[in-house]
Order: C-alpha cells, then sequence, then structure tokens
C-alpha cells in the first residue's frame, strides 16, 4: 500500500538522523573529553591507583576510561597505563610489563615500578601541588613527593611486581592479605560471578577509588601534620645551642609529637611510654635533618625537652642511636632509673620530678625549668 511504504521511508529516516546524531554526539564527546586507557579483565592495585592518579591532574581531571587490550582502541586513547608493552612518556604510554624494561623512582630506591609508580613519578608533584594548593616550585612538594613514594607507593610497585620484602627463605610467621594491593584485589569477581564487562568496569571504579582515597588520605597526613612537624624540629634544632651551649639539648616550647602510635587516628599525637610499640614522628625528622645539616657526632642533641600534652607536666626524652634503635646516644643517669616522684627528687636534687623510665630514655618534671636541669644533669653524669 502507498502509504505504508511512505510510513516505513519516514521511519527509516528518523532512525538514520537519530543513528547520525548519536555519532556526532559521541564523536564530538571523543574529541572534548580526555581518554585513559588500561587492560580489561582482572585488574590490580597499580593501574586502580595510575588511573586515580591521573584523574587528580588538571589534563586528565574528567577524562573517561576505556578498559580494553586491542591495540587499535589503546591506540586512539590520550593516555594509557598497565598495557601495551612501551614505556614512552613523550608518547604518554606507561606499561611495565615489557622484558626490558628495569625503571626504578630512584633517589636511592630500587623496587622496579609498575604503572603506579610510574605515573607517580611523572605527575605526583602536579598532584601535590594541586591538592594542597603549593606552588609547583615550593620545596615541601618535593620533600612529600619523596616521602609518599616511600611510604606508600613503593609497596604498591613491590607487590604488583613480586618483588620481596625479606629472603624468600625466610618464612613469615603470619600471612597477611589486608594491605590495599590485596584489598583492591578482593574486589575483582568471584570465579562464579559476572565477568560482564559493565560490572567488573564499575568494581574498577570502587577499586580505583578505595586505593586513591587512601593516597590522599596519606597525602594530607604529611602535608598538615609530619611537615609541621618536620618544621618545629628544624627550629630547635637552629635554637639548641642558647639552651645549652654544647648544642646537645633541644627545647620545644610547644608539644612535639616525638613518637606516635597510629597515623591514621588522631592518636598520632599520643606519647606512649612502651616504645617498642610506637612509631617515630619527630624523631624521624631529627635523625634527617641531622644528616641533611651535616650536623657532627660531637654537636648531635643528646636530650629533648618539650611539655607533656595532656598533663601539664614535661618530658625528657633521650635521642636513640637510630630510628630504629633501642638504645640512646646517653640514657638518664643510671641512679634516676625506675625512681619516681618525691624519691626522684631527692635522689637527683631537682624538685618536682615525676619518673625516669627503668631503662633510663625518658623521663618527667612538673615544671620546664625541672625537666631542662635534668637534661643540664644528666649531660655531666
Amino acid at each position: 500500500h502507498p502509504q505504508v511504504i511512505q510510513n516505513r521511508h519516514q521511519h527509516y529516516r528518523r532512525l538514520q538522523y537519530r543513528a547520525m546524531s548519536t555519532e556526532e554526539s559521541a564523536a564530538k564527546k571523543l574529541k572534548t573529553s580526555k581518554m585513559i586507557g588500561t587492560h580489561n579483565g582482572t585488574f590490580h592495585c597499580d593501574e586502580a591507583l595510575a588511573v586515580f592518579l591521573l584523574r587528580q591532574t588538571n589534563t586528565y581531571r574528567d577524562a573517561d576510561l576505556t578498559r580494553t587490550r586491542d591495540p587499535k582502541l589503546l591506540d586512539i586513547c590520550d593516555i594509557v597505563v598497565d598495557v601495551g608493552a612501551v614505556y614512552d612518556p613523550e608518547k604518554l604510554r606507561f606499561d611495565h610489563h615489557q622484558r626490558e624494561f628495569d625503571g626504578v623512582f630512584g633517589y636511592g630506591y630500587g623496587t622496579k615500578l609498575s604503572s603506579a609508580g610510574l605515573i607517580y613519578k611523572h605527575y605526583g608533584k602536579e598532584i601535590i601541588s594541586n591538592h594542597l594548593n603549593l606552588s609547583s616550585e615550593d620545596p615541601k612538594v618535593e620533600t612529600l613527593w619523596l616521602k609518599l613514594y616511600k611510604e606508600y607507593i613503593e609497596a604498591i610497585d613491590g607487590v604488583d611486581n613480586g618483588v620481596q620484602q625479606y629472603p624468600a627463605e625466610i618464612p613469615p610467621k603470619y600471612r597477611s592479605r589486608t594491605d590495599v594491593s590485596a584489598r583492591v584485589g578482593w574486589l575483582n569477581p568471584a570465579w562464579n560471578q559476572s565477568v560482564d564487562s559493565k560490572s567488573v568496569d564499575a568494581r574498577f571504579e570502587k577499586a580505583s577509588k578505595l586505593v586513591g582515597e587512601e593516597f590522599l588520605s596519606r597525602l594530607e597526613y604529611y602535608g598538615n601534620a609530619w611537615l609541621p612537624a618536620r618544621e618545629l624540629v628544624q627550629a630547635g634544632l637552629e635554637a639548641r645551642s642558647a639552651v645549652s651551649p654544647s648544642g646537645h639539648i633541644i627545647l620545644f616550647e610547644h608539644f612535639c609529637p616525638w613518637k606516635v602510635t597510629d597515623l591514621t587516628t588522631p592518636k598520632y599525637l599520643l606519647l606512649p611510654v612502651n616504645r617498642n610499640t610506637t612509631f617515630s614522628l619527630c624523631q624521624e625528622h631529627l635523625f634527617d635533618l641531622e644528616k641533611e645539616l651535616s650536623i657532627t657526632d660531637d654537636q648531635k642533641p643528646v636530650y629533648v625537652v618539650y611539655p607533656d600534652e595532656t598533663a601539664g607536666n614535661w618530658r625528657v626524652q633521650a635521642v636513640p642511636l637510630s630510628p630504629d634503635s633501642f638504645i640512646s646516644r646517653k640514657p638518664l643517669p643510671e641512679p634516676w632509673r625506675g625512681v619516681r616522684d618525691d624519691a626522684l627528687s631527692q635522689v637527683s636534687g631537682i624538685p618536682g620530678g615525676i619518673f625516669v623510665h627503668a631503662s633510663g630514655f625518658i623521663g618527667g618534671n612538673q615544671t620546664q625549668a625541672g625537666a631542662l636541669e635534668m637534661a643540664r644533669q644528666a649531660l655531666t653524669m
């Protein structure tokens, strides 16, 4: 029937128009949006973080993601990570699986890089600068760039490349599968769950967010807590000759987080007495700055005096021989060790005594003057 034929032709033209409009819209989006490429299938922590990091840069902030191993599809991506067997920063190709690849971060770090380490090495400073609103020329940016590689990225590189933390012949005493690489791995579908590309891509985005938000949390901690502590230690080092002509005593007028227990909670400002369970903060900075400033052994601090955070008392802390050592450069005097309160005041001749630990690595007094006097007398005993 002529009318039926005419209706069919009109319907066909409408379908053609819609198809052309869809293609034009897709082409327009492709031209205006950056595209990140990575492999499909089972995902890992390194490319999950690499994609997240790229999306923290100005260039790829709103980038789309293609997960594929098809070379033709990867070729039209603006940047490709963890697939393609090419590492060429100028061509924006960042794979580490090729036989000849042996790239490392440098600056004393020798672990083979994964795609996370590659992207961090090339874009990490920009990400840090953007997130903390620092000038790209600010020396803090490089300090944080190196610190975050050491504390977060390197382990991801090592796990992805199968680099052992210690000799293989030493069996671990327990199994650890709670690190961030393991947690990302658990987000992959189980063998009997759907592996269609849409659902796996959604799982990948969840994994990328998990590892990326943890990265940003670390960055904020190091930028807003760890770095200010470094500045506090540097100021104390520079002023120590005014406290003691020998330069062996550092005085902090305000609380100094000398050692911390948990970097993920506000408890990092506590000072526990059991140093077997602690992790250094200002102590770490002290050793780093002594090296950077080339302070000779005879000029290195022996004691650090600072106020207790909660009790309003004062502490005198003996500096250890090294960051991981339980042996102090000069422990507090043996007659004071294990003695408390009035008995300590009597044996030391210094009013306001509170305690001295049995090993002599730390002591306390009710006043700043009393803690300083403990440090000064200890230098001579």
